[in-house]
C-alpha cells in the first residue's frame, strides 16, 4: 500500500509537522510519498530517501517537483503533460492550522480524495477549546470549569488562581502560561494574545492524574495503551517538539479496569460519529476516580503511533473503514419541468 502523507503548511506547529512526518519513516512499513505544504502553501514532491529537517529550514525542497490538487489527487508536471501521484491513501498531518481547523479535510473531501484524518465537522470542534468544551458537555462527558477571555473586551477572570491560560485555537503548548498569582496574570494574558485574540482559562489543579489514550474506530474500535505522561508542571514548546517526535512504544499507566473503562467510554462518546476516519488521542484527568476531558488531539504528534503495539495494522485497518460521502446525482428536474411549463 502506498500511503501519502501531508505535512507543514501554514501554522505555528508547522515544525511539529515536519517532525511528525519524519518519525513516521522510520515506523510506516508502507511505501510512503511525501508531500510537503510550506508556509505559501504550495505543495512539493519530498524525495522519501533525501527527507530531513534541513531540507525545509534552508528552503531546498523548493527544488523538488511542485504539485497542484486537482480532482483526484495531486499532480506533478512532466515533459509532455502531468501525471498523478499515485497513493492508495493520504494522512493528514498537519499540525494546528490548515490540517486540523477544517481546510485541509475540505480540499481533499471536495477533490474527492481518500483520506486519513478529522473531517470538517471534527476538526472545527476539536481545533477550539470553547467548542470542544460544549460538545464534550453536550454529548456528557465532564470537563473543568472554564472562562474565555476575548482580546479586545476587558472581563473580570471569575476563576482563582492558580489558574491555566492557553489561545483558543493552538495546540503544542504555544503560548500557554500558568498563573500562580495576581501578579502574573497581565503577562500571561499578554503572551497568549500574542497567537490568538481568545483564551481559555481553567483552573491549574496540582498533582491531578493525567492520561492519554487514541484510538480510532474500523469494524470495531481499535484503542491504544493508556498512557501516564511524565510531566513536569506542564510540557512547554520545546518539550513537545522533542516529545512529537517518538518512535518508540511506552509504558502501560498502571490503572484499575474500571478507570480504563470510564476513559474509553469517554473516548467512543466523544468519538462516534464526529471523528470518523481519523485516529485521534483524548487527553484526560481523573480527579476522585472521575473522568475529566482535557482536549481531544484530532491528529496527534506522530499519529500516536508510541502508543500501539501494532500501529500499522491500525493504519491498515483505518484506511479500509473511512467514510463516504453521498455523491449528488447530475439532474435539473425542477428547472426543466419550469421550462416545460413555460413552453420553452
Amino acid at each position: 500500500m502506498k500511503i501519502g502523507i501531508v505535512f507543514g503548511a501554514q501554522s505555528f506547529e508547522h515544525e511539529i509537522s515536519v517532525v511528525s512526518a519524519i518519525a513516521l519513516k522510520k515506523i510506516l512499513k508502507h511505501d510512503i510519498i511525501y508531500i510537503f505544504c510550506d508556509y505559501q502553501r504550495e505543495f512539493y514532491l519530498i524525495p522519501t530517501d533525501k527527507i530531513n529537517s534541513k531540507r525545509f529550514s534552508s528552503g531546498e525542497y523548493k527544488k523538488d517537483k511542485a504539485l497542484t490538487l486537482r480532482h483526484g489527487g495531486f499532480f506533478q508536471k512532466k515533459t509532455f503533460g502531468e501525471s498523478l501521484v499515485e497513493c492508495d491513501v493520504i494522512i493528514n498531518l498537519v499540525h494546528g492550522r490548515d490540517g486540523e481547523d477544517g481546510k485541509i479535510s475540505s480540499l481533499f473531501d471536495f477533490y474527492g480524495i481518500s483520506y486519513i484524518g478529522p473531517r470538517t465537522e471534527g476538526s472545527c470542534i476539536s481545533y477550539n477549546k470553547l467548542l470542544t468544551k460544549l460538545y464534550a458537555k453536550e454529548v456528557g462527558v465532564n470537563v473543568l470549569a472554564y472562562q474565555v477571555l476575548y482580546k479586545h473586551k476587558k472581563e473580570p477572570i471569575n476563576i482563582k488562581p492558580p489558574f491555566i491560560v492557553k489561545p483558543l485555537c493552538l495546540g503544542s503548548s504555544i503560548g500557554i502560561g500558568i498563573v500562580k498569582d495576581e501578579s502574573q496574570i497581565d503577562y500571561a494574558l499578554d503572551v497568549a494574545f500574542e497567537f490568538d485574540n481568545a483564551v481559555l482559562i481553567e483552573p491549574f489543579l496540582q498533582g491531578v492524574k493525567e492520561y492519554n489514550l487514541a484510538g480510532c474506530k474500523t469494524d470495531k474500535f481499535l484503542f491504544s495503551i493508556v498512557e501516564e505522561p511524565h510531566k513536569e508542571e506542564f510540557l512547554d514548546f520545546d518539550k513537545k517538539y522533542l516529545d512529537f517526535s517518538r518512535t518508540k512504544r511506552v509504558n502501560e499507566a498502571t490503572i484499575d479496569t474500571t478507570l480504563e473503562l470510564k476513559m474509553k467510554e469517554a473516548f467512543q462518546t466523544l468519538y462516534d460519529p464526529l471523528f470518523l476516519g481519523a485516529l485521534i488521542r483524548c487527553d484526560f484527568f481523573v480527579i476522585e476516580s472521575e473522568v475529566y476531558l482535557n482536549e481531544i488531539n484530532p491528529i496527534p504528534g506522530s499519529m500516536a503511533n508510541y502508543l500501539f503495539d501494532d500501529f500499522n495494522m491500525v493504519i491498515t485497518e483505518l484506511s479500509k473503514n473511512l467514510p463516504s460521502c453521498v455523491t449528488v446525482p447530475a439532474q435539473y428536474r425542477y428547472i426543466n419541468s419550469i421550462q416545460a411549463a413555460k413552453g420553452k
